[in-house]
Protein backbone atom coordinates (compact mmCIF):
# COMPACT_ATOMS: atom_id res chain seq x y z
CA UNK A 1 0.00 0.00 0.00
CA UNK A 2 0.64 3.24 -0.66
CA UNK A 3 -0.46 6.48 1.26
CA UNK A 4 -0.05 10.28 0.41
CA UNK A 5 -0.13 12.25 2.50
CA UNK A 6 -2.48 15.59 1.70
CA UNK A 7 1.05 17.63 3.43
CA UNK A 8 3.32 15.52 0.92
CA UNK A 9 1.96 15.88 -2.38
CA UNK A 10 4.16 16.84 -4.77
CA UNK A 11 2.49 19.86 -7.46
CA UNK A 12 2.32 19.19 -11.03
CA UNK A 13 2.12 21.34 -13.69
CA UNK A 14 -0.58 21.09 -16.50
CA UNK A 15 -0.88 21.65 -20.46
CA UNK A 16 -3.30 24.60 -21.06
CA UNK A 17 -4.37 25.10 -17.54
CA UNK A 18 -4.03 28.25 -15.42
CA UNK A 19 -4.39 29.86 -12.16
CA UNK A 20 -4.57 26.26 -10.82
CA UNK A 21 -1.87 24.61 -8.48
CA UNK A 22 -2.22 20.68 -9.08
CA UNK A 23 -1.07 18.10 -6.56
CA UNK A 24 -0.76 14.51 -7.31
CA UNK A 25 -1.97 12.11 -5.23
CA UNK A 26 -1.43 8.84 -6.75
CA UNK A 27 0.52 7.14 -9.92
CA UNK A 28 3.67 8.60 -11.85
CA UNK A 29 5.95 10.06 -9.29
CA UNK A 30 3.32 9.84 -6.41
CA UNK A 31 2.74 5.96 -6.39
CA UNK A 32 3.26 2.73 -8.35
CA UNK A 33 -0.64 2.82 -9.66
CA UNK A 34 -1.08 0.90 -13.24
CA UNK A 35 -4.13 1.41 -13.93
CA UNK A 36 -4.63 5.50 -13.42
CA UNK A 37 -3.56 8.43 -11.74
CA UNK A 38 -5.36 10.70 -9.57
CA UNK A 39 -4.67 14.66 -9.26
CA UNK A 40 -6.05 17.12 -6.60
CA UNK A 41 -6.80 20.78 -8.83
CA UNK A 42 -7.05 24.10 -7.25
CA UNK A 43 -8.17 26.41 -9.04
CA UNK A 44 -8.06 29.91 -8.37
CA UNK A 45 -10.99 32.59 -9.23
CA UNK A 46 -10.78 32.66 -12.91
CA UNK A 47 -8.86 30.14 -13.03
CA UNK A 48 -9.07 26.73 -15.11
CA UNK A 49 -8.15 24.89 -18.42
CA UNK A 50 -8.52 26.04 -21.73
CA UNK A 51 -10.83 24.15 -24.75
CA UNK A 52 -8.74 21.08 -25.37
CA UNK A 53 -9.89 17.95 -26.63
CA UNK A 54 -7.40 14.53 -25.42
CA UNK A 55 -7.98 10.63 -26.36
CA UNK A 56 -7.78 10.22 -22.92
CA UNK A 57 -11.38 9.29 -20.59
CA UNK A 58 -11.44 11.46 -17.71
CA UNK A 59 -13.33 11.33 -13.90
CA UNK A 60 -13.72 14.77 -12.00
CA UNK A 61 -15.31 15.05 -8.92
CA UNK A 62 -16.17 18.29 -7.37
CA UNK A 63 -14.92 18.70 -3.65
CA UNK A 64 -14.95 22.28 -3.34
CA UNK A 65 -16.25 25.23 -5.03
CA UNK A 66 -17.94 25.42 -8.41
CA UNK A 67 -16.23 24.44 -11.66
CA UNK A 68 -17.97 25.04 -14.67
CA UNK A 69 -17.36 22.44 -17.32
CA UNK A 70 -18.00 23.41 -21.58
CA UNK A 71 -18.47 20.74 -24.25
CA UNK A 72 -17.95 20.93 -27.93
CA UNK A 73 -21.39 22.92 -29.14
CA UNK A 74 -21.60 25.64 -25.93
CA UNK A 75 -23.42 23.22 -24.07
CA UNK A 76 -22.19 24.13 -20.30
CA UNK A 77 -22.59 22.25 -17.24
CA UNK A 78 -21.82 23.82 -13.31
CA UNK A 79 -20.97 21.35 -10.96
CA UNK A 80 -20.66 21.87 -7.10
CA UNK A 81 -19.64 20.23 -3.71
CA UNK A 82 -19.47 16.43 -4.46
CA UNK A 83 -21.03 16.78 -8.06
CA UNK A 84 -18.88 15.01 -10.44
CA UNK A 85 -19.03 13.83 -14.29
CA UNK A 86 -17.23 11.39 -16.57
CA UNK A 87 -15.70 12.97 -20.09
CA UNK A 88 -14.80 9.92 -22.64
CA UNK A 89 -12.17 10.42 -24.82
CA UNK A 90 -12.52 12.52 -27.63
CA UNK A 91 -14.69 14.98 -26.23
CA UNK A 92 -13.68 18.43 -26.14
CA UNK A 93 -13.83 20.34 -23.07
CA UNK A 94 -12.53 23.58 -21.00
CA UNK A 95 -12.83 23.75 -17.87
CA UNK A 96 -13.63 27.50 -15.75
CA UNK A 97 -13.95 28.09 -11.93
CA UNK A 98 -16.30 31.62 -13.00
CA UNK A 99 -16.36 32.10 -8.70
CA UNK A 100 -14.58 34.48 -6.16
CA UNK A 101 -13.82 31.32 -4.40
CA UNK A 102 -10.97 28.72 -4.61
CA UNK A 103 -12.49 25.19 -6.75
CA UNK A 104 -10.86 22.20 -5.64
CA UNK A 105 -11.65 18.96 -8.13
CA UNK A 106 -10.40 15.32 -8.04
CA UNK A 107 -9.13 14.26 -11.55
CA UNK A 108 -8.76 10.38 -12.08
CA UNK A 109 -7.30 9.72 -15.64
CA UNK A 110 -5.91 6.55 -16.90
CA UNK A 111 -2.60 6.93 -18.37
CA UNK A 112 -1.79 7.69 -22.05
CA UNK A 113 0.27 4.55 -22.64
CA UNK A 114 -2.65 2.15 -21.60
CA UNK A 115 -4.28 3.22 -25.48
CA UNK A 116 -1.70 1.34 -27.09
Amino acid sequence: MVITRFEEACPYAAAKHYDMCGLRLQGFDASASQFAWTGLSHFLPGGGADSDVSPLEKIYVVLEGLVTIELDGGHTYELSRYDSCFIPGGERRAIRNESNAVATMLVIMPYAEKLS
